[in-house]
């Protein structure tokens, strides 16, 4: 028998027969540059069998996994285009203003070259399709007792993916999204709302735009945003500054400006030994970078903002090397500045968004 290899890593099924068989079946089933992260998938699912894990479980596993890996394909022909989910109630029926301006904005996001996501469903999900057309539109589905039929504005397209799972959904979202726009909703965009919150506050996924989208004499995010104010950053549970995550507005082109104009001149970031280092379009002057650094020293744990050249993890990935790079050590707690960060960056670029 072969030895599985110094490159895999300690998680294995710890008998050497099996994790031999393991490593067997990766290589047969061909080259991988990832082979130990296959490794470790394969483990964990024999593990389970051998630690006798219940059939609940493992069917909770097994259709995450699989919704997961079919996601994954769906979108990956679409890596090269930005994609803004519109969230909003099911319920809106198509003479309400909100759905007008939900097929408006989706509309207009689409004449900016990008993609739109919704859950597929009637109300504001249809009139996301609609505005941006069948070709521009992802549907991310749940099946549920109720509202589980994908609208025919994207029933039977191959973009449209179905889920069991809320929180492979969710993950597929956030994922897959480079912005995010929320109109009037139930109990599912509010948990949208917060979710995409908690994970932008606590950087659990990279910073993007959110806009809250009202109509005209609307109050529904008005309110919303009172609320999060007295009862939230009045009291100390959390920082003044984590409003600034969200955008409110019921002015299409300000909404549309501001998913677009979050990629002016910022387009990524990446940590790497230890840095944080963000990956912009137009360069930054010296002069800039000094007041930068100024500017947000309370985020850097030590040193100053500096322009760098693509880490070796980058140039292995192939991970955009063309753009301009600048790193520094970020603190990890001041997400909301690090999101007025990215729009300093944006303004001191003084460049139309491509």
């Amino acid at each position: 028998m072969s030895d599985p290899g110094p490159d895999l890593p300690r998680y294995r099924v710890g008998d050497p027969v099996i994790d031999d068989a393991i490593a067997a079946l990766i290589d047969a089933a061909g080259p991988t540059t990832d082979r130990a992260l296959i490794f470790e998938m394969v483990t964990s699912a024999i593990r389970m069998q051998r630690e006798e894990v219940a059939r609940r479980e493992l069917k909770i596993a097994n259709h995450a996994l699989k919704e997961m890996r079919y996601a994954f394909h769906v979108f990956a022909p679409y890596r090269h285009r930005r994609k803004v989910s519109v969230f909003g109630s099911a319920r809106t029926s198509d003479d309400d203003p909100a759905y007008r301006l939900a097929k408006d904005f989706s509309a207009r996001m689409a004449d900016q070259d990008w993609m739109v996501m919704t859950g597929a469903g009637p109300g504001i999900m249809a009139a996301g399709i609609e505005g941006a057309g069948r070709e521009n539109s992802f549907g991310v589905n749940i099946q549920l007792p109720f509202e589980q039929v994908a609208h025919s504005a994207i029933a039977g397209d191959a973009k449209l993916i179905n889920f069991r799972y809320f929180f492979t959904r969710k993950l597929t979202f956030v994922k897959e999204s480079d912005g995010f726009c929320l109109l009037p909703g139930g109990f599912g965009t509010m948990d949208e709302a917060f979710e995409l919150l908690t994970l932008l506050q606590t950087g659990k996924t990279y910073p993007a735009p959110v806009v809250l989208l009202d109509t005209p004499g609307s109050t529904y995010w008005r309110r919303w945003k009172d609320f999060v104010i007295e009862e939230l950053a009045d009291t100390g549970m959390i920082r003044p500054e984590d409003l600034g995550l969200v955008h409110l507005t019921d002015d299409l082109d300000d909404a549309v400006e501001h998913l677009c104009g979050f990629f002016a001149n910022y387009h990524s970031m990446r940590y790497v030994g230890g840095q944080l280092v963000i990956r912009h379009r137009h360069p930054l002057s010296d002069t800039q970078l000094d007041a930068l650094s100024d500017e947000f020293v309370d985020i850097i744990g030590k040193g100053r903002i500096e322009r760098t050249e693509p880490s070796r993890p980058e140039v292995d990935d192939d991970d955009a090397l063309e753009l301009h790079r600048i790193a520094f050590e970020f603190d990890q707690w001041g997400l909301a500045r690090l999101r007025q960060l990215i729009d300093r960056i944006n303004q001191l670029g003084g460049a139309t968004p491509e």
